[in-house]
């Protein structure tokens, strides 16, 4: 499995669209270099506390902006 680090360099913009929720992002993508098996494997984001709290606050707006969406019988979250 090929594995690479990707650093947010900035956040653009977040919508939903037909329930996905799409995020805008500038990334830097790099290849990871081979490493143990047990040391976790796969790839990793790496942001910046300041984009990990951006993006907290644009994930919070777009659910909100989804369950609007949602019947009344539907918000309740007991589905």
């Amino acid at each position: 499995m090929k594995t690479y680090d990707i650093e947010i360099q900035r956040l653009t913009s977040a919508r939903h669209d037909k329930g996905v929720i799409v995020l805008g992002s500038e990334l830097l993508v790099q290849p990871r270099a081979p490493r143990d098996e047990g040391a976790g494997g796969g790839s990793a984001i790496r942001l910046p506390v300041e984009h990990a709290r951006t993006l907290a606050i644009l994930l919070k707006q777009q659910l909100a902006e989804l369950d609007k969406l949602q019947p009344r019988s539907r918000r309740s979250g007991r589905c």
